[in-house]
């Protein structure tokens, strides 16, 4: 009986299985995520036309359907014009018909002609990757049984489903559902987990969706994207280039006052700021109330004992119960009101699109001033290192 070119224990051929999906893996993150849909990235044109080939040989996907659809699932994340979002679709119509949903959405003739802009028009796309996207598959099933053999269908049907399951189904889907979240932007990605590697990285959704333009996925020090790790070997080599990663802010303790610098760090690194005031904030005084509240009014304690998550959560992933449930716990403790009170105030400070940097400085030298007067310790604690900020780098 024929095995193949490459004879190989059981093992082997689960090894191998697991590692040409996961080069299809490191295809979508790098080429379609990374450099084609947020440019984020520089490619050489070896790197760059080796994806587009793989992907071509294993998923038949087109450069420019796949980013029009995903830049049209930033522009309109969680409305009804989202291409695949489980809070208008429902979470099991987009975990287990990814797919389909991509397929659907790749028909829109307007999406492409809006969002597929700069994507590949060469030769090779118009004659062979667009019209051809079938016939690649198939070369793939033929490597396929000649280097495994009848095993080969098997490593085969597994590189087919791939995709659809773990990222059409799974990053679209339990991205958008469940998971942690490190930075409360308005929309409902999650971290699926701290260690992306199965999928190449993408696992780290709501860091990406925070720092969309981003290179790099990870954002915690104990936090790994895999992805990002092949992308600095590549720019190692000179076969890449990394054109933007998150902000890094640092505080400058010579520093007593909001000046310029300080306001590029805080607009910047705005969702940095937010996340470390719900820390250092939030946390702090509402773990110091919930102390003080008095738990024989169980219901009046456990309304308190819930708000930690309302009081963090971006306001406009709240629905109407949550947001009831908010209202009445800062009616009933003042403290919490100042301190969300205060937290809406800062926000309200980067939202100010129109002004210059000066009345920017100035506003944000005003919340410092009124955080200090409010008594809170941790408000003004908060205010003081507010003012050291410094922005480190916004890019490579």
């Amino acid at each position: 009986m024929f095995t193949g070119l490459i004879d190989l224990p059981w093992w082997g051929y689960v090894v191998a299985a697991l590692i040409l999906t996961h080069i299809t893996i490191a295809a979508v993150t790098i080429y379609l995520h990374r450099h084609q849909a947020h440019r984020a990235l520089d490619l050489h044109p070896v790197i760059s036309h080796f994806f587009r080939f793989w992907l071509w040989l294993t998923t038949g996907m087109i450069t420019k359907e796949w980013a029009a659809i995903h830049r049209k699932h930033h522009a309109k994340v969680e409305t009804p014009d989202d291409p695949h979002s489980p809070q208008q679709l429902g979470i099991r119509r987009v975990l287990w018909t990814g797919a389909e949903l991509y397929r659907d959405a790749s028909r829109n003739h307007e999406t492409m002609e809006k969002y597929g802009h700069g994507t590949p028009d060469d030769w090779l796309e118009r004659h062979l990757y667009v019209p051809h996207t079938g016939k690649g598959i198939v070369l793939m099933l033929v490597i396929n049984l000649a280097l495994f053999g009848p095993l080969g269908l098997t490593i085969w049907a597994v590189q087919m489903i791939w995709i659809p399951i773990f990222a059409a189904g799974v990053i679209n889907g339990i991205g958008h559902y469940w998971g942690y979240r490190n930075y409360e932007c308005n929309d409902a990605s999650r971290n699926i987990v701290p260690w992306g590697i199965l999928i190449g990285g993408e696992e780290l959704h709501n860091n990406h969706h925070t720092f969309a333009s981003s290179a790099k996925l990870s954002s915690k020090w104990w936090e790994f994207d895999i992805g990002w790790l092949y992308i600095r070997t590549l720019e190692t080599v000179g076969l890449a280039r990394v054109k933007k990663i998150p902000p890094e802010l640092t505080c400058d303790t010579a520093k007593q006052h909001v000046d310029l610098d300080t306001v590029k760090a805080v607009i910047n690194g705005r969702f940095h700021v937010m996340a470390q005031f719900a820390r250092d904030v939030m946390h702090h005084v509402h773990r110091e109330e919930l102390k003080k509240a008095d738990r024989r009014d169980r219901e009046t304690w456990t309304l308190l004992k819930r708000a930690k998550r309302l009081m963090v959560r971006e306001m406009t992933l709240l629905d109407d119960t949550a947001r009831t449930r908010l209202q009445q716990v800062l009616a009933h403790n003042a403290t919490l009101h100042t301190v969300y009170s205060m937290k809406q105030r800062l926000a309200d400070v980067w939202q100010r699109s129109a002004t210059t940097q000066e009345h920017l400085r100035n506003a944000l030298e005003e919340w410092c001033r009124q955080a200090e007067a409010t008594g809170i310790q941790a408000l003004r604690e908060f205010a003081l290192k507010l003012r050291t900020y410094r922005l480190v780098s916004a890019s490579t």
